[in-house]
């Protein structure tokens, strides 16, 4: 379970214009009632704002992480093991009588202890977990009614708590690995298109996760954005590029004194997320050489 505070410790939120306005949204639409569904490529800050909007909600969260190989179980549990009852009658000495009764033992996953308590459920990268799996939130979000495969008639059931709520994270379908989600599970929630971040917005979380000055927080971004836009077949690269070359320069100091020439860092970093054969390595030197010299 995660804490606001731990969220404002470990995960720094970068409260610019912009994210504030696509949390300010979520957060309406969360107290209407309402499930939320952000939506976007990797690096666009999803997650980061879906602990942040379930923070300001001011009840316990948990997370969990979409996989291809969740069942049911992963979910809402099952019975993992057994109850053991022993009875002993020894009254008369030398004679007693033996009595053992097994019971299965239920225990509640994730979605079942936020819909019995009324806690805030993130569901990060929801569509990774095959569509079949996620039906069990049909029911959650139409009836107010989670079913569990319980062997106990009187505990099949759970009815949600009136406070309980869904914040769902995902990639486009396009991304290796991602399912197609069911429209009957689209028409219940609030898919919230995250595209990009602005040029304000990526300056700020380099700053915060480096600690660089703004200005060459500036250069970094703007060399990114640049060699961004010229990208073709779909290729991008996001915010946490920046993040990475901020850091070596913060830890050099600044750009006139990292530890080899800035086009290395830059080349480095960039080589590193796509085929070597994507990346012009003059293009990225006439970059460095416009914003670093």
């Amino acid at each position: 379970m995660t804490s606001k505070q731990d969220l404002e410790t470990n995960s720094p939120f970068v409260q610019t214009e912009h994210l504030l306005g696509v949390a300010n949204r979520a957060l309406l639409y969360l107290n209407s009632g309402l499930y939320v569904h952000f939506r976007g490529p990797s690096g666009v800050g999803k997650t980061s704002l879906a602990m942040y909007v379930a923070g300001c909600l001011g009840r316990p969260y948990s997370v969990i992480y979409g996989s291809s190989d969740y069942s049911t179980m992963d979910l809402i549990g099952g019975n993992f093991g057994y109850h053991r009852k022993k009875k002993v009658d020894n009254f008369i000495h030398n004679v007693y009588t033996l009595e053992e009764d097994f019971q299965l033992k239920w225990l509640d996953k994730q979605l079942t202890i936020a819909c019995r308590e009324g806690h805030v459920l993130i569901y990060d990268e929801f569509s990774r977990t095959r569509p079949e799996i996620n039906n069990i939130f049909l029911s959650v979000l139409e009836e107010g009614t989670l079913f569990l495969p319980s062997f106990e008639s009187d505990n099949q059931y759970v009815k949600v708590h009136p406070n309980f709520r869904l914040i769902l994270t995902s990639n486009p379908v396009e991304y290796a690995g991602v399912h197609k989600t069911q429209v009957a599970l689209e028409d219940r929630i609030v898919t919230m298109e995250l595209a990009g971040m602005d040029r304000e917005t990526e300056i700020a979380v380099a700053v915060a996760h480096s600690g660089i000055d703004k200005e060459l927080a500036g250069r970094i971004v703007d060399l990114v954005r640049e060699f961004r836009n010229g990208l073709t077949n779909g290729q991008s690269c996001s915010v946490r590029t920046c993040i990475k070359i901020a850091k070596v320069f913060s830890l050099a100091g600044n750009a006139s004194h990292t530890p080899m020439p800035p086009e290395d860092i830059f080349l480095d970093i960039l080589v590193s997320e796509f085929k070597y054969k994507e990346v012009n390595r003059e293009h990225v030197k006439a970059l460095v050489n416009r914003y670093f010299r």
